[in-house]
Formats: structure tokens, C-alpha cells, sequence
């Protein structure tokens, strides 16, 4: 497949590695600041003329939440199956949706792409139910990233914090601010740092007063990250069971259905 990338920093450079090793061929690169990109810019319809221009089968866009909007809105129209992995913008879904709707296009997103972490996803909701038919355990989470991150929490801690609210009835509200209150029963504490080198640990707590169970995923790297986002526009790009395009929003949940 021919693959565009938008966004060439540090892990535009794992999913070019990734890429060429599955054997798919880099067509264009596009950043705003990253000198060996083939188009530096920050200005949309170069951005897209670019794209179109290098006859590239599918995009992947990892940018800063900063200027992940602008950049999804752009390529949505140029209809070319698109994964977006940075976060940040959940907010504007709704509005995404309906434009990958219009536009009969393909969009996947995900806060995570790597395999063990969509492991730890159904682990953890599985861990979640259980507890959740015993009163005495409380539930809370932590993550920790390089000091380079721009955002927090992370997509994958709110994407974990989510799973247990779904799965812990009792918990109705997420709370990710600095604890300056008494935590109330309802309320599920989500607690962030940001050091070093560290390229992405999150845990979650069952706790009682007579032990705690404890889940933890640490990535060693980014690379199975990288590989993820490459095989999540290998699925989104080929025709579903029934040999159509794949129309609409997808999700990492959609991949590993069809696994």
C-alpha cells in the first residue's frame, strides 16, 4: 500500500519503520517543523495537494492535539482511508462522524493501537465486572508518559477509565484534576504524571481493606504502537466480509472483532 503520513516526528519515523518492514511504500510525509519531511507545512490544502499528488492508498496522523482538527478536517474530504492516532479532540466526534458520513470515507481512531494494550482494555473490563459484584473494593487508575506528552490524562487511560465505569455501575463520574476533595463513592480518580523517557505505563487498582488487586500494562517502546497503527489501516483500507469499502468510524474494538 501506498502511505501517507502526517505528523513526522518521533513516531512518524516508528510507523515508517514499521511500514516498509510490512512492505508497504511511504509516498509523502507532511509536518510543520521535522526538516526531512518531504512537505513541510502547516497550511491545509498543501497539506491535501501533497497527499493526492503522491497517489497515496491510505494516510496515517499522528500530529499534536493541537493541530489534529485542522488536519482531519482537511483530509476527510479527500476520501483516502485515514487512522488518526493522536488525541485530544474527542469532543469534536459527533461532528467527525458526520463528516466521514457525508464524505463516504473511512475513518479509524484510537487512543492506543498496540495489541497488548487492546488486551489490557478487555482484561480490565472483565476485572471490572467481577469486582463490581462485591461492595467492599474501590476502583482508581494511574498513568505515567515521557515528559514530552502534550496531553492529559492520556487517550488510553481515559479509554481504560472508561471501561470500568462501564463495567462498575457505582462509578458515575471521572475525575482527572488534582484530588481536593474527599473522594465520593461515585467517583472514579484518575491520576497523571509526566517524567523522563517513559513511553507509557497505566494501572488500575481494586482496592478493599483487606487487600488490592492490582493491573498494570508498561510498554517497553513504542514500536508495537507504531506496527498497530500500520495493521489498523491494513484492515480499514481492504473491503469488509461482504468485499464492500468500509464507510464510517472505526475503532481498534472493529479490528479486533474481525481478528
Amino acid at each position: 500500500m501506498k502511505i501517507a503520513l502526517v505528523g513526522y516526528g518521533k513516531m512518524g519515523h516508528m510507523i515508517e519503520t514499521a511500514a516498509l518492514k510490512c512492505g508497504h511504500e511511504i509516498v509523502c510525509t507532511v509536518d510543520l517543523f521535522a526538516e526531512d519531511a518531504g512537505c513541510i507545512t502547516g497550511d491545509s490544502g498543501e497539506m491535501v495537494r501533497a497527499i493526492k499528488k503522491s497517489g497515496a492508498e491510505g494516510i496515517i496522523e499522528f500530529s499534536h492535539p493541537a493541530s489534529v482538527m485542522q488536519n482531519i478536517t482537511a483530509l476527510i474530504p479527500a476520501r483516502i482511508p485515514l487512522v488518526v492516532g493522536t488525541t485530544g479532540w474527542k469532543d469534536n466526534l459527533p461532528a467527525i462522524t458526520e463528516q466521514v458520513a457525508l464524505n463516504k470515507t473511512a475513518l479509524l481512531h484510537a487512543a492506543n493501537f498496540s495489541v497488548g494494550v487492546n488486551l489490557f482494555y478487555r482484561i480490565v473490563a472483565e476485572a471490572a465486572r467481577l469486582v463490581s459484584e462485591f461492595d467492599a473494593y474501590d476502583a482508581g487508575l494511574f498513568e505515567a508518559h515521557h515528559n514530552q506528552k502534550a496531553d492529559s490524562p492520556s487517550g488510553t487511560a481515559l479509554d481504560i477509565a472508561r471501561r470500568v465505569m462501564e463495567n462498575m455501575p457505582n462509578k458515575k463520574r471521572l475525575v482527572t484534576n488534582s484530588a481536593d476533595h474527599k473522594p465520593e463513592p461515585d467517583e472514579l480518580h484518575l491520576g497523571s504524571v509526566r517524567v523522563g523517557s517513559v513511553p507509557g505505563t497505566h494501572t488500575v487498582w481494586f482496592d478493599s481493606a483487606a487487600d488490592t488487586i492490582e493491573l498494570t500494562h508498561t510498554a517497553r517502546n513504542r514500536e508495537g504502537f507504531a506496527l498497530g497503527a500500520v495493521r489498523a489501516l491494513e484492515w480499514l483500507a481492504t473491503p469488509d466480509q461482504e468485499g464492500k469499502d468500509r464507510v464510517g468510524v472505526f475503532t481498534m474494538d472493529d479490528v479486533f472483532k474481525e481478528l
